[in-house]
């Protein structure tokens, strides 16, 4: 290499650059002694350097030591530069220090807080946790201009202040709220000494170029792989190719015999400023062409693509450089593009490229794992599934534990969605007040709660008490929580549990984010023990919060606790946990940063449909597109062509599959334009050819059984010691009804249970009313009162408070005034919510009830309250309504203590609305109006329902008749059982068209 003469060259995509690149450097390098080990590596993220290391292991012959490779950094992977580049000593003396970039998120947010100029115009100053993630946009943008080289006075600039009165109105407030807020920042900044990361990475950069362009180190240094087209890493990437024995390596930089000039030059000025009309950088440029980034690095080296040179070896897993040429007609700009029609056949060839579509994301996961288990049968044969989608890895990943294969996906977990991670967000959902009932029953039963301790006992209690949360939400507080562990009986075990979280319970109205930090870390310590800060997640966790924790030390930041949640998930998210090394050493996962640089003999790029591959173009939030490109920063579609050339890179695989599935979790998606092109290219019966329909289709079939039957239409038939079981009074409807349901909740005992944190339901509502009508009854106060104390003490939920409550009052005091009037007269309720047991007809008769008045004349009268619209007097007649007439029977036998004699009077109270009126409270009795026929003669109806009740006594307690499901299809049944009986798939059975007709 010659001293002062740029040594640039170019890999290839169909060469494999690491391994291409090991493959040069080893000959090149290598002598006795220490010769690798003088070469310095400049690498652009540790992804980079642990694929690179891999290479020179396969390419070693009898071991070798490796160069020292140093990391550039990468903004998007969070990477710090190496300490080569970050050295303790020279540098330091005369560079800023960086601030932390969770202390200047807080910062941010206090400046947002002191100065948000839109407080001048009278608007609500948005929360901490708006605040907040407002401030992670602005230091987000200052990073983007600064990375460009970009100040702070250009936002003042003629050019870009000529845009703001064209702007619309919140892209004008947006851009005020930055210039204000970063105008003060720097100012911040200088007093703290301190500069923001990427200024110090700027510094960093032009002080080792300086230092290696006047003092030029002995040994070699090679740039290797580095894309990033940062001015200032521009500069010292020109530097390095200037040493005597440095060299700059890119990747898949395309050289004239696959790029002619004229389509070179059209990709656009990529920097270069207008010299003609001074329109703005970038408006004209073809930015999302894969090789756009790589010549927008060229302009800012200041070099000429006609300088760089063919690297001189090809790596091991090397496809057929006819490859290299389709890849560059694959990505031509829309005009050059028409020349696809002239093209020969072997220059639109994509020999080992497949296309694979599936029906939905969920074959396309399967279909991915099965060409990835097959692959695995080749020996040494390495496999790699790179997709932005984090869904459809993690589908991947779980298909391949079916056979044992622990895939490495490297681009991590988010934090959040880690066990620790979780735990700490349940605790903080707790901590804010805003979790309830779903956010306290996973604390509770989390994985790592009760680890080190009798973690079976703690379950099986902690499922009870989520048993008893069933339903809407109980009112705030532990001594509601700590009524119904007393309640189940597991009153000690609620002890052990309250004493761990009780510190998460009535928190003060705003507390320090420090001192909700250090509260949660205790918490979370005393459920789980030192497990939870175990493990790379553990380590992860206890980084974030030692890292946010001092950070809110040195800027004290009060929060509202009900904030606490969102400001954490928002900080936590950009965190990933990242697997250690292991995992099958023949198969990875990657996400498209993470893939650079990468190499496998078959390559499966996975979910490549618009909105993924390539990601939507969006828009900077706080500068809009006309001013990012005023300040010379490319916009969104810029991402379009780092995708694109992420594409290229994968297509020079041996083998490659470009993946995608016509329907995602969100409905039909549109096929990515790099799909369509390549399509395009190869035509539609090259394209056919090259298509995979195999996979998909064992895909589909893999978890097959062939063709099933419908499910007959159940008719269970217990023994007979097993149907001897008492009847419910609210059950025999069922059991004439629809005796499967009853087989199903009183023989199997299956109960259906209410979701948690669940909506007022009107089982709930009707528990409710006869709770607070049996205290008022029982002389507890006033019905208000009452009634206010126990919805307050059962749930807060809106819907109680501001719909059903106004109609409850209305109809409560009409039950007061109905019963004094009754008093009044000599009726007299004699039992409220009594609980009976009785032998009737040969049955075990057992219910509540409701209310019993004694008559003037000494006889009695059966009430049931009802919440909602009393049965229809023709499902009374059908016998599907027949509770009071059990009522009676049991009354008349003497069930209920204190009362004795015959029942003349049936009523129905309804609380609901009066048909046609406004008034809500009413009664309705089981028998026919003078002019109507339905329902049950009063003088007849004990006796009917007597008989209805040893009907079926007959038939299903004392007989052998079977419990048909759905027998009569006159019964308004519950859907409870639905699912059990598989309703749906018997209902429309053509072999059984009259069982699909009564069911009907």
């Amino acid at each position: 290499m010659g001293a002062g003469a740029p040594q640039i060259y170019t890999i290839a995509a169909h060469r494999g650059f690491a391994d291409a690149l090991v493959a040069g450097l080893i000959p090149r390098y290598r002598e006795e002694g220490f010769g690798l080990a003088r070469v310095t590596l400049l690498l652009p993220s540790r992804r980079a350097a642990r694929t690179v290391t891999e290479a020179f292991v396969r390419a070693s012959d009898g071991g070798l030591l490796l160069p020292r490779m140093v990391v550039v950094g990468d903004l998007d992977l969070d990477e710090a530069l190496g300490s080569l580049l970050d050295p303790i000593g020279e540098a330091n003396d005369t560079i800023p220090p960086a601030i932390d970039p969770t202390r200047r998120r807080l910062e941010l947010a206090a400046l947002l807080h002191e100065h948000d100029p839109r407080r001048n115009r009278g608007e609500e100053p948005p929360p901490a946790s708006a605040r907040l993630r407002e401030a992670d946009l602005i230091g987000r943008t200052i990073d983007r201009l600064l990375v460009e080289g970009v100040s702070s006075d250009a936002l003042l600039s003629d050019r870009v202040l000529e845009l703001v009165p064209d702007l619309a109105d919140h892209w004008k407030a947006s851009t005020l709220v930055f210039a204000t807020i970063e105008r003060l920042w720097q100012e911040r900044l200088a007093q703290f000494g301190q500069v923001d990361p990427p200024t110090r990475r700027n510094l960093l950069f032009d002080h080792a170029a300086r230092r290696w362009r006047d003092d030029p180190p002995a040994s070699p240094i090679v740039a290797a792989g580095v894309t990033s087209a940062s001015p200032s890493l521009a500069r010292l990437l020109r530097v390095v190719s200037e040493l005597p024995q440095g060299a700059v390596i890119l990747p898949d930089l395309a050289l004239a015999d696959r790029l002619d000039d004229d389509v070179w030059d059209g990709l656009g000025r990529a920097g270069v400023p207008e010299e003609v009309d001074g329109a703005p950088i970038g408006r004209r440029d073809a930015l999302t062409h894969p090789q756009y980034h790589l010549k927008l690095l060229l302009n800012r080296m200041g070099v000429n693509r006609a300088e760089i040179d063919q690297w001189h070896r090809a790596g091991m897993t090397a496809a057929r450089p006819e490859r290299s040429k389709a890849i560059a007609n694959l990505f031509l700009p829309p005009g050059p593009s028409a020349r696809w029609a002239d093209l020969g056949s072997e220059d639109r060839r994509l020999e080992g490229v497949t296309l694979m579509e599936s029906a939905n994301s969920e074959e396309e996961a399967q279909a991915i794992a099965i060409l990835v288990r097959e692959a695995l049968e080749t020996p040494e044969r390495r496999v790699a599934l790179v997709t932005p989608d984090r869904g459809l890895a993690a589908r991947v990943v779980a298909h391949l534990r079916r056979w044992n294969i622990a895939a490495d996906d490297t681009a991590g977990t988010p934090l959040p969605q880690t066990a620790p991670g979780r735990l700490f967000l349940l605790s903080a959902e707790m901590l804010g007040g805003e979790g309830g009932p779903v956010a306290l029953t996973a604390l509770l039963q989390h994985p790592l709660v009760m680890r080190s301790g009798n973690r079976k006992s703690w379950l099986e209690n902690a499922r009870k008490f989520d048993r008893a949360l069933r339903g809407p939400r109980p009112a705030p507080g532990l001594a509601p929580l700590r009524a119904l562990a007393v309640e189940k009986h597991i009153r000690d075990w609620w002890d052990e549990a309250e004493a761990l979280i009780a510190p998460l319970f009535d928190p003060p109205t705003t507390l320090p984010l420090n001192q909700a930090l250090r509260q949660l870390s205790t918490t979370i310590e005393a459920l789980g023990g030192t497990t939870v800060w175990g493990g790379a997640e553990g380590r992860a966790l206890s980084a974030f919060i030692e890292n946010l924790r001092t950070a809110a030390e040195t800027v004290p930041t009060d929060v509202e606790p009900r904030e606490l949640p969102s400001i954490l998930r928002d900080v936590m998210e950009d965190i990933a946990v990242r697997p250690p090394w292991g995992g099958h050493p023949r198969v990875s996962i990657y996400g498209l940063l993470e893939s650079r640089m990468s190499r496998a003999e078959l390559v499966i790029c996975g979910a490549m449909h618009e909105g993924s591959w390539p990601a939507s173009p969006t828009p900077d939030a706080l500068l809009p597109p006309p001013v990012m490109r005023a300040l010379g920063v490319p916009d969104g579609e810029f991402r379009i062509g780092l995708s694109a050339h992420d594409l290229a890179a994968a297509l020079g695989a041996p083998d490659v599959v470009l993946s995608h599935a016509r329907r995602d979790e969100s409905g039909p998606v549109i096929p990515s334009r790099f799909v369509q092109r390549v399509r395009a290219l190869m035509g539609e019966d090259l394209a056919q050819r090259h298509t995979d329909e195999r996979t998909p289709a064992l895909a589909r079939s893999i978890d097959w059984t062939g063709r099933t039957d419908p499910a007959p239409r159940p008719a269970p038939d217990p023994a007979a010691e097993r149907r001897k079981v008492p009847i419910a009074v609210t059950a025999l409807d069922r059991l004439l009804g629809d005796p499967y349901q009853f087989y199903a909740s009183e023989i199997l005992r299956l109960k259906s249970l209410d979701g948690l944190d669940d909506e007022p339901s009107a089982k709930w509502k009707g528990t409710a009313a006869h709770k607070i009508l049996q205290r008022w009854h029982e002389g507890e106060g006033d019905l208000e009162t009452i009634a206010r104390e126990e919805l307050a003490k059962m749930s807060g939920h809106p819907l109680v408070r501001h719909l059903w409550w106004p109609r409850l009052r209305e109809a409560l005091d009409w039950v007061a005034d109905e019963t004094e009037k009754m008093r009044a007269d000599g009726r007299i309720p004699i039992a409220i919510e009594e609980k009976g047991t009785a032998q009737v007809c040969g049955a075990t008769l057992v219910g509540r009830a409701d209310r019993i008045d004694r008559l003037p004349d000494g006889s009695l009268a059966i009430l049931d309250y009802k919440t909602g619209a009393p049965p229809s007097k023709a499902q009374v007649e059908k016998g599907f309504a027949l509770q009071l007439g059990l009522i009676g029977l049991m009354a008349r036998a003497g069930a209920f203590k204190g009362v004795a004699g015959d029942p003349e009077l049936f009523e129905y109270w309804s609380l609901g609305r009066l048909p046609k009126t406004e008034q809500f409270g009413h009664i309705a009795d089981p028998h026919p109006t003078p002019r109507g026929k339905r329902g049950i003669p009063r003088e007849e109806f004990l006796d009917r329902t007597a008989h209805f009740l040893r009907m079926a006594v007959e038939k299903y307690i004392d007989g052998r008749e079977p419990f048909l499901a759905r027998e009569n299809p006159d019964y308004e049944a519950y859907t409870d059982y639905d699912h059990l009986m598989r309703l749906e798939e018997w209902i429309a059975s053509p072999d059984d068209e009259e069982a699909a007709e009564d069911a009907l």
